[in-house]
């Protein structure tokens, strides 16, 4: 059947109409989108920010936990007949701040919510809470902030505070928004996505006037929040707090590990500062003073100051020595102060009084011995290859590279290679003699207080570590040291119970303020040189020499002899560990004074 043009462009019109009408009855009566969209001008977002995870001792003591405050939240497009000077006198703030930050709530976005006064406390919020319905285009939202039960270990826990801008750019998950508070330091940024938890969301209705009216359909678009996991840390708070205690007005580290785990025990940073300090109100006034302070608080130092190592080097120069059979415990040399200049002792000795006393001399012919084994007629070459051999020990240390620590800006020290001489001399250019600081851990070698305590506990295990951790359990999941990684050094096990007689002795011998009668302490001290003023003081040790439970360094900025402040503060920590107490009072008050000069 042929129709007419006509016809057939009027039933084409027919049939649009009849689709419009169609999806106009869908959308209007079977469908709730328009609707939703039309009632969300009366309903209010509120994100329900979940409780971040709590932080214990070792023993199970609380040491982090959450304390609920208020955080003012502002909308924009709903402000309307807004008395400011009322506003801003219920909130104690003053016009500037309230105009600078409702441009900011502004460019953020007209019609999405924004922090406008963070960290409100509960007595503060009470006394304005009648007058919140006055004020159009403001609502209040609880979170949390952080707490803590004893002002210690604040570099290491960290801080966490208000999301930047360039945080929020790389966060390609969108789980941020502006306003939103983020680990920003220590344990706190490291565990961030095992702390924070996750957000819920509750959808309320308003009226015109501000005031609720309940949940949006009776809440079926809600989500409940998760609260964050728990971290049960490795560090033993009555160990932590008098390792502060004793680092008090002075510059340095303390780093104890348990060896046959590589659980941290303690990590003091000092000088540091009130964990506190950091969470509330006061956060950016507090921050811009730490930051400011000429003895850098802020500065994590057991993970990022690199120091010379010094004599406590000579350890690790000594057990390269006799895995290369370059030398022997019997090998004996003079100490000859026209090589090197060093102090008074006993002379001629052997490996095991060469550690006793840190004999400088010695170990220059040490490391002579291990860089030239005549492994080429070009004494520039055979140089080169004993170095080679040299660095690859040093670095199975866990020298000269980060250690893999759960903490944030971790340094690796330096450990110089033959390609770093060869670019500052020339290849074929330097021997043994050129790079001779080395021997006695000076030169270009670096290494952090973390490292050093790794390096004890590697002697206490007689060839193995495990990556030192500050976590022992995530909820009631332990972290096993095998899972985070165990590392050995190519150097028989024999050689380490010898340096590990030598350095028993050795306490004796440069360090007697840590000599305890009843108690095996392995240690070495170390003086390290430092152009810009006193020398540092450097102590490392385990204990006992069997089974040893804790391997330590301590590292105190410009107080001279290792076996003075160093050894003294090293010696303390092990006794308070292993006894609960201390016997010898006159040591701690010596310590606590601080004049290690006399």
């Amino acid at each position: 059947m042929n129709l007419p043009k006509r016809h057939i462009i009027n039933l084409a019109f027919i049939l649009i109409g009849v689709i419009f009408l169609t999806k106009l009855f869908f959308l209007q009566v079977l469908s709730d989108e328009y609707k939703f969209a039309a009632e969300k001008n009366i309903i209010q977002r509120i994100v329900e920010y979940p409780y971040r995870g709590l932080m214990y001792d070792r023993e199970g003591g609380l040491l982090v936990y959450n304390e609920p405050v208020f955080d003012l939240m502002v909308l924009p497009r709903e402000i309307k007949h807004l008395d400011t000077l009322a506003f801003c006198q219920d909130f104690n703030i003053c016009s500037a701040y309230f105009e600078k930050d409702i441009q900011k709530a502004k460019k953020y976005s007209f019609v999405k919510p924004s922090v406008f006064i963070a960290g409100i406390p509960h007595e503060a919020l009470a006394k304005v809470q009648d007058h919140l319905s006055e004020y159009r285009g403001f609502f209040v939202t609880a979170r949390t902030i952080r707490k803590y039960t004893h002002a210690i270990l604040a570099n290491s826990i960290g801080y966490i505070g208000e999301i930047s801008p360039h945080q929020l750019a790389l966060d390609t998950c969108h789980y941020y928004k502006q306003g939103d508070l983020i680990g920003i330091s220590g344990l706190e940024r490291n565990y961030e996505a095992i702390l924070r938890g996750k957000r819920g969301v509750e959808y309320r209705i308003v009226n015109v006037r501000g005031e609720e009216k309940g949940k949006f359909k009776n809440g079926a678009f809600d989500t409940l929040s998760q609260p964050g996991k728990n971290l049960t840390l490795t560090v033993d708070a009555n160990l932590q707090l008098y390792g502060e205690e004793l680092m008090k007005n002075k510059v340095g580290s303390i780093v104890a590990i348990e060896p046959k785990s590589g659980e941290i025990l303690a990590i003091v940073s000092s000088p540091s500062y009130a964990p506190n300090l950091l969470a509330g109100r006061d956060f950016s006034n507090n921050f811009n003073t730490l930051e400011k302070d000429s003895l850098a608080p802020l500065f994590n130092r057991p993970i990022m100051a690199m120091h010379p190592p010094g004599s406590i080097f000579k350890i690790v120069q000594a057990l390269i020595a006799l895995q290369e059979r370059v030398i022997y415990p019997t090998t004996t040399y003079a100490c000859n102060r026209n090589l090197v200049n060093c102090h008074g002792h006993p002379s001629p000795t052997d490996l095991h009084r060469a550690i006793k006393y840190s004999c400088n001399p010695y170990f220059y012919q040490v490391f002579r011995r291990i860089l030239n084994q005549n492994l080429s007629p070009n004494i520039y070459e055979d140089t080169r290859i004993g170095f080679a051999k040299w660095y690859d020990y040093v670095t199975q240390f866990g020298l000269g590279t980060p250690l893999g620590i759960d903490l944030p800006n971790e340094k690796g020290g330096e450990i110089p290679s033959e390609q770093f001489y060869d670019k500052v001399y020339g290849r074929g250019r330097w021997k043994a003699s050129t790079i001779r600081s080395l021997d006695i851990g000076q030169g270009e070698i670096l290494v952090t207080p973390l490292q050093m305590a790794n390096l004890m506990a590697t002697i206490a295990n007689r060839g193995y570590y495990y990556t030192p951790h500050l976590i022992k359990k995530i909820d009631d999941q332990p972290v096993l040291p095998a899972e985070l990684g165990k590392y050995e050094v190519a150097i028989d096990s024999v050689h380490f119970e010898l340096i590990a007689h030598a350095m028993q002795d050795a306490v004796k011998g440069t360090a007697p303020r840590a000599f305890i009668e009843d108690m095996a302490i392995c240690g070495k001290t170390g003086t390290a040189e430092n152009p810009h003023g006193a020398d540092h003081s450097v102590f490392v040790a385990f204990a006992p020499r069997e089974a040893p439970q804790i391997a330590i360094a301590v590292y105190v900025e410009n107080a001279g002899w290792g076996g003075r402040a160093a050894a003294s503060i090293g010696s303390l920590v092990i006794e308070k560990y292993l006894k609960g107490t201390i016997s010898r009072p006159w040591l701690q008050t010596y310590v606590l004074k601080g004049n290690f000069f006399h």
